[in-house]
């Protein structure tokens, strides 16, 4: 082992903070980008196309199920433990929004798997070591930087649903989930709170699939910053509207079916999907 002396060991501080640095300007723009040329054409696709994807993500997850559900298993792991502390810490209004945010931070959830998938179609050794190598790849920083935004916008999503609670069934927690049911389908400010809570909610879903649908795809598979990435996914999403609605309903009507019982069948729901989605970005961006 060799002692590097004062001026040796700061130089090399000043050299690994210039590249981090720099990795995070790089993560987020790149100067010579032209955020409509960049990527190129984005192709229409029709609902075929989606059933096809998520075939082809099925086929993927039967190919190496065993290192995806190692992968997986912790998806209804966060889910119990979100919902305990939800039940435990008088939160009981919240345990809807939280399981239903799965689906603004899934694609977070999803990188691995994206990786595997991408490896799997250019015939590399595929395995859950491999898919997690992707978070030290040189695309981490705008991963990184993406998925604070999703974050972010979950956690919006939250106060939301809180702030319209209190306005309606609030101030007061609920005694018991039986009582919060009752009161939420028996009378009038519940019903408020429901569709005033699936409108707001409506809202913050079309945002999120117009900036994540296959943005974290592109980031893996092209050097490009955050702000082209998000770009893409959206002029994908204005290119196909009524598929990629579709598309969304698809992924919140699995993740609310692999949330019951107890959030275990998200083993299998989130791989699926995951793994669909690449072939779905494969499909709106060929190479």
């Amino acid at each position: 082992m060799t002692i590097r002396n004062p001026v040796e060991w700061c130089m090399s501080q000043v050299k690994l903070t210039t590249h981090i640095v720099g990795d995070a300007s790089h993560a987020v723009y790149h100067p010579s980008e032209d955020l409509d040329t960049l990527i190129g054409e984005v192709h229409r696709i029709r609902t075929a196309d989606l059933w096809d994807a998520i075939r082809s993500g099925f086929e993927d997850f039967r190919a190496y199920r065993t290192d995806v559900i190692f992968l997986s298993v912790i998806y209804p792991i966060i889910g119990v433990v979100l919902a305990r502390a939800a039940l435990g810490h008088g939160l009981v209004p919240l345990l809807f929004p939280l399981s239903a945010g799965f689906a603004l931070i899934g694609p977070i959830a999803g990188v691995g798997l994206f990786e595997m998938s991408r490896r799997r179609e250019q015939g590399l050794s595929v395995g859950w070591s491999a898919a997690l190598g992707v978070f030290t790849g040189p695309s981490w920083g705008a991963m990184a930087v993406l998925s604070f935004l999703l974050m972010a916008i979950y956690i919006a999503w939250l106060v939301a649903a809180e702030t319209i609670y209190m306005v309606t069934l609030g101030p007061e927690p609920p005694v018991s989930i039986e009582a919060f049911a009752t009161d939420t389908l028996t009378t009038g400010m519940g019903w408020i709170m429901i569709v005033v809570g699936m409108g707001v909610g409506f809202l913050f879903a079309v945002v999120v699939l117009a900036i994540g649908a296959i943005a974290f795809p592109v980031l893996l598979d092209r050097p490009v910053g955050v702000d082209t990435a998000i770009w893409t996914s959206i002029r994908a999403t204005i290119a196909n509207p009524g598929p990629m609605a579709l598309w969304g309903l698809i992924v919140a009507g699995g993740l609310f079916l692999g949330s019951i019982p107890a959030f275990v069948g998200l083993i299998v729901v989130m791989p699926v999907l995951a793994h669909a989605t690449w072939h779905l970005y494969r499909k709106l961006v060929p190479h």
